[in-house]
């Protein structure tokens, strides 16, 4: 019976301790963020997807984190994301401060050995992304070519605003491996390539994702102004579950590994990160965060409101997608490369 009792007597001890321990580490969390401001690093300027996304976050984020620091939202654009990219591996301060939206197409540039990449991927701290990033190839509602079908048997001009861009990267790739026949017209700005489809001066654009359509463009998609011809990524999006998937045209099994290859950055969408070397509990509250944001009504609302899609990628999705890219064997890495050299 005394064993009992004291059995008895340990448990009410323990009990009693476990919520003064809980209550210390949140306490702790809250006091690391109390009064403190983080800063929100968008890599471009405003009034794109990545802008939107990112202040949006912002806005709902604050009220997740222990403390609720005030969070300033900060556009550093400069060479599709290569800037940010580089100074939050950098520069960025390392305590928590700083929160960094990054393009997702610059995260497979250490991977080509670009040497303007002074970042090693797999060291920043993923925070998670709202959505991923399928891109479309369209054209205009009145133009012949409403198909992929279409598109390889007749030219159909396509507006990007550079070479590098995947407006001009992507309708190459598709020439190489399906046969179709895009001609990219390059030196429009980013809100050009679109104004350039309305105006009648290209047949469509290929390479912007379905998203920043809906949301840049939203009278295209409701007014049933554009054929979309093609989309990237694993699988169909919700609503264009009746247009091809590229990687499903393509037969050879080894141009289906460079395709998949090529698209991990979409499978990451619009990626948010902490710079390296940010203290892992501090990273893991920032975590939490997001993951509890991405499921706040009032979050889904205002993103709702902007006409931009939420699916979700956590940090630890975002580790495996980036582990797996970057354990590729080299000879297919040398291929993906080789054809995405040539497409630009």
């Amino acid at each position: 019976m005394r064993f009992f009792d004291r059995s008895v007597q340990l448990a009410t001890v323990c009990t009693l301790f476990i919520p003064v321990f809980a209550i210390a580490g949140s306490d702790a969390r809250a006091q690391h963020y109390a009064d403190k401001q983080i800063k929100m690093i968008i890599p471009s300027g405003p009034g794109n997807a990545y802008d939107a996304y990112a202040r949006a976050l912002s806005r709902h984020l604050v009220r997740h984190i222990p403390g609720m620091p005030t969070i300033v939202n900060q556009n550093m654009p400069g060479a599709s994301g290569m800037t940010t990219a580089n100074w939050a591996y950098n520069i960025a301060p390392k305590d928590g401060s700083v929160i960094v939206g990054i393009t997702n197409s610059v995260m497979a540039e250490p991977l080509y050995e670009n040497p303007s990449a002074r970042f090693e991927p797999l060291k920043f701290g993923l925070v998670g992304s709202i959505a991923r990033q399928q891109n479309v190839c369209v054209t205009w509602h009145s133009r012949t070519v409403k198909t992929i079908k279409d598109a390889m048997a007749n030219e159909v001009t396509v507006s990007a605003s550079g070479p590098a861009t995947n407006a001009a990267v992507l309708p190459r790739i598709l020439n190489a491996l399906l046969g179709t026949r895009f001609k990219v017209i390059t030196g429009y700005t980013t809100n050009a390539e679109r104004l350039a489809v309305e105006r009648g001066e290209v047949d469509g654009v290929c390479g912007l994702s379905w998203t920043t359509i809906k949301a840049a463009s939203s009278n295209w998609v409701s007014n049933n102004l554009i054929n979309v011809l093609i989309q990237t990524g694993g699988k169909p999006q919700s609503d264009l579950e009746n247009v091809p998937v590229f990687a499903e045209l393509v037969a050879d099994a080894t141009n289906k590994k460079i395709v998949e290859l090529l698209g991990f950055p979409e499978e990451m969408g619009r990626p948010f990160m902490m710079p390296p070397g940010t203290p892992s509990q501090l990273l893991n509250e920032i975590r939490r965060a997001f993951n509890v944001t991405m499921r706040d009504p009032q979050f889904r609302a205002d993103i709702g409101r902007s006409l931009l899609d939420i699916d979700p990628v956590s940090g630890e999705a975002m580790e495996q997608i980036l582990n797996r890219t970057y354990s590729t064997p080299k000879d297919l890495v040398k291929k993906a490369a080789q054809l995405r050299s040539a497409a630009q």
